[in-house]
């Protein structure tokens, strides 16, 4: 946000576990985390998300429907991931590197899977327990 001085202020706002991640319904989330502290949709002036369509999605995804609704939020491609392409690109020459990238890469997507594959899984464990 823009303080009375005219100064940026970027804050962590939270968290928020989606069940569903169609674009409509990370929209939906978008718009309460926002109002759960007093800001408007029609206030926001830029979004950044990686290069998932339901983000990204020009047609359907999240930025489009804030644009929808908002044609002053700008949206501009996640800096960190796509620092995250150029390594994996340049690992690619030296075959090492690529794999060490790669471990990592699978060591991280089965910690940490998203909030909807950790709910099935949740699930799928507690009728074992039953």
């Amino acid at each position: 946000f823009v303080n009375k001085k005219r100064k940026i202020i970027e804050s962590f706002l939270g968290i928020k576990h989606v069940k569903e991640t169609t674009s409509e319904a990370l929209k939906t989330s978008v718009v309460e985390v926002l109002g759960e502290h007093g800001l408007h949709i029609s206030n926001l002036r830029g979004q950044g998300y990686d290069g998932a369509s339901n983000m990204r999605g020009e047609f359907n995804g999240l930025q489009k429907l804030i644009c929808d609704e908002n044609p002053y939020a700008f949206y501009v491609h996640c800096f960190a991931h796509q620092l995250q392409l150029v390594v994996v690109f340049i690992s690619r020459c030296c075959s090492s590197i690529e794999d060490f990238f790669e471990y990592v890469h699978l060591i991280v997507n089965t910690t940490s899977s998203s909030c909807k594959r950790k709910d099935l899984l949740l699930d799928k464990q507690r009728k074992i327990l039953l």
